[in-house]
């Protein structure tokens, strides 16, 4: 019989696979309608918006240790995306049918659903080992993707609309330096933070296909 925890992360697991997979298709079918990425943010948007925020769970997770992947890691990436989707994209009307956001949203989505689909198949011990190789493998070029092409690109397209709208003005106020500047000095550390993850999940690829080729060796 499964423990209630399995059972709950693999609902979890499933309905985010589920989400991820609709925002897939969205995008997709936007641009064979349009012929163009530009409505990805329109399609999308809210239900990207709703499946990362929802995400902030796996944070508890890791911090109760339901999953052995501890807090930190999911909470930069939580914090990342969030920041970048609630702080930046939503309340920026000029940046939200810029490629860039496209680009974003395309990487996350195709990351996401075979993520939580590895996770929700191993939930109930049933992961063919071809989910498990593309899991660790299709990151090494979508995470750079939706990186550099995607979210700091944003974030750099996005610095002179931030500057002419005094984002966030009231809560830096009493602040040294305002949100502009703050997004200035993040796009410089960004990809040391980024590359923490980055390398973890090297790690991960590491133990998780080295294992696999050992017991076909046995």
């Amino acid at each position: 019989m499964p423990r209630f925890s399995n059972l709950y992360l693999f609902a979890y697991n499933s309905a985010q696979t589920i989400g991820w997979a609709i925002a897939l298709s969205s995008i997709t079918s936007s641009f064979i309608s349009n012929k163009s990425f530009k409505e990805a943010y329109a399609s999308t948007g809210d239900l990207i918006s709703l499946l990362q925020t929802a995400a902030f769970v796996e944070v508890i997770h890791g911090a109760i240790g339901l999953v052995p992947s501890g807090a930190l890691l999911p909470l930069m990436q939580w914090g990342g995306r969030t920041h970048f989707l609630l702080a930046i994209v939503r309340p920026i009307n000029e940046v939200q049918k810029l490629s860039s956001v496209s680009i974003t949203f395309l990487a996350w989505s195709l990351s996401e659903v075979i993520r939580y689909s590895h996770h929700a198949l191993n939930c109930i011990r049933s992961c063919p080992y071809w989910i498990t190789y593309i899991r660790y493998t299709a990151f090494i070029v979508l995470y750079p993707v939706g990186l550099l092409l995607g979210e700091m690109c944003l974030m750099y397209q996005a610095l002179p609309y931030i500057k002419a709208k005094n984002l966030y003005a009231n809560l830096f106020d009493h602040l040294p330096f305002s949100y502009y500047n703050f997004i200035r000095v993040l796009l410089l550390v960004y990809p040391f933070l980024w590359l923490k993850l980055y390398l973890h999940l090297f790690k991960q690829r590491r133990s998780k296909l080295g294992k696999h080729h050992e017991k076909k060796r046995k």
